[in-house]
């Protein structure tokens, strides 16, 4: 991974089966074990959003083309990514018909009909889809013609409860990052010129990876109402005034995924946190052809099965064959018993952060595998919070920022005057972006990083995927 990152990442998900290539160039196929890990991702986030109050809808994968053109922001926004249908059979049509790449437009036209009254609001509503981008430089995960998601789109009635919602939704995709893929971000707002289109403006949650690149992890959009005064979407309040809606929409995708890999994983593959690892723990019987050695591994399993998620490989691999194996799919922890093991009542308990191996006696396993799986997630999200801190730095003027990107790929901390310009400028000079305007400012330096005038935000800039 120090030599070639971008073939390290594509050897980690074809060797650990996390994908295949689609038949249609910028596709996947999301294989058996890259979708469990996603259903773990899904199925929190989904609870969480259910908690919260949010149901699950399910809305249409095609959009008409007129209907996409009443919001003029937004199509600007994704014309260059959409994907067409003309004909349906032989027949052309007559109207051409958008491939969902995003749905506001579509619950724009469902709210219009179906809110009326300050009764009917609010509406939390979340749909678990896939869409479609045509993008032109594709990489799994990270970049794909089609991917799954979740797109939730809400409608308030005032300009408060909104706002509180963009907010609440964005701390839901932080804490899920954070406490379950064990991935630190940071949190703030997107510039006007990286907000999402349609929006009056964009929340981020911004990961870093091994290799010094910025990903956006999550966004959550305060969409004011633009939105309800192009669909008119509108509601009469209290007082009988008839006024329009106040919307959001928020989303994460399985681009979470290429996080997950880029910054857990090490030369020897993945590296997944036990809370969202589809197998935390990994029973490999050594000397299995000697007799007892099976039977007893898996009365281990039924054993702890209630108690973590486990498996046991009980194939005719020799062991060191499966020890690279899981290894490289990144099970949290192996769990090693052979003859002498079984002799001494004891397991071998290997983790997969740091490759300690510890000697566990029988009667104490229902107590340390899952401490010890805690402390792999602590560990995990310890290692990536370090690595944040340490490539993070800070810049005043042009040439700081080059050096740092050079000498220290990171997050870099520099003043922002707010002007478009001065952010071009630096995306065109340095190949970095600005990532966020954090919510916890700090003022850097008086003055901007690119143009010297007065500045009084502090932005994070950044190379990024």
């Amino acid at each position: 991974m120090e030599d070639d990152f971008a073939q390290w990442y594509t050897d980690v998900v074809k060797q650990a089966e996390l994908v295949d290539y689609g038949t249609v160039r910028g596709t996947m196929i999301i294989k058996p074990y890259g979708f469990a890990i996603w259903e773990n991702i899904r199925d929190e986030l989904d609870k969480k959003f259910k908690e919260t109050g949010h149901s699950n809808v399910y809305f249409p994968l095609f959009i008409p083309e007129n209907m996409l053109q009443k919001e003029k922001d937004h199509i600007e926004g994704f014309a260059p990514e959409v994907a067409w249908v003309t004909h349906g059979g032989e027949e052309e049509l007559a109207e051409r018909i958008c491939v969902r790449p995003t749905s506001e437009v579509l619950f724009g036209e469902y709210y219009s009909k179906n809110i009326h009254s300050y009764r009917d609001l609010p509406k939390l509503y979340n749909q678990w889809s896939n869409v479609v981008r045509w993008e032109k430089t594709t990489r799994p995960f990270l970049r794909s013609l089609e991917f799954l998601w979740q797109e939730g789109h809400t409608a308030h009635a005032t300009r408060e409860d909104a706002e509180a919602e963009t907010n609440r939704m964005l701390e839901i995709y932080a804490d899920v990052c954070e406490n379950y893929l064990a991935v630190p971000v940071l949190r703030g707002k997107k510039t006007e010129s990286e907000k999402f289109a349609g929006a009056n403006y964009t929340l981020t949650i911004e990961s870093l990876m091994h290799d010094g690149k910025a990903l956006q992890s999550g966004t959550s959009h305060y969409f004011g109402t633009g939105f309800a005064e192009a669909f008119d979407i509108l509601f009469l309040d209290e007082n009988g005034e008839q006024k329009p809606v106040h919307q959001t929409s928020w989303g994460m995708s399985t681009r979470i995924m290429g996080a997950l890999i880029m910054v857990h994983g090490d030369n020897r593959g993945l590296v997944i946190p036990p809370r969202i690892a589809p197998t935390q723990a990994m029973i490999v019987p050594v000397a299995q052809h000697k007799e007892g050695v099976l039977d007893k591994a898996y009365d281990l399993r039924d054993r702890l099965q209630n108690l973590v998620r486990i498996d046991i490989d009980g194939s005719d691999k020799k062991p060191g064959w499966k020890f690279n194996e899981y290894e490289m799919k990144g099970i949290p922890v192996r769990i090693e018993m052979g003859p002498k093991d079984i002799e001494n009542e004891q397991v071998v308990l290997v983790r997969r952060d740091t490759g300690d191996k510890e000697f566990v006696p029988l009667g104490e396993l229902e107590e340390r595998l899952p401490a010890l799986l805690q402390e792999v997630q602590q560990n995990l999200y310890k290692q990536a919070q370090n690595h944040l801190e340490e490539t993070t730095t800070t810049a005043v003027d042009m040439g700081e920022i080059k050096s740092a990107l050079d000498e220290s790929p990171g997050f870099i901390k520099a003043m922002w005057c707010g002007d478009a310009d001065c952010e071009e400028k630096i995306k065109e000079e340095t190949s970095a972006t600005s990532r966020c305007i954090p919510f916890e400012q700090e003022k850097v330096a008086d003055s901007c990083v690119c143009c010297g005038r007065e500045a009084t935000e502090m932005v994070y800039w950044a190379r990024a995927y």
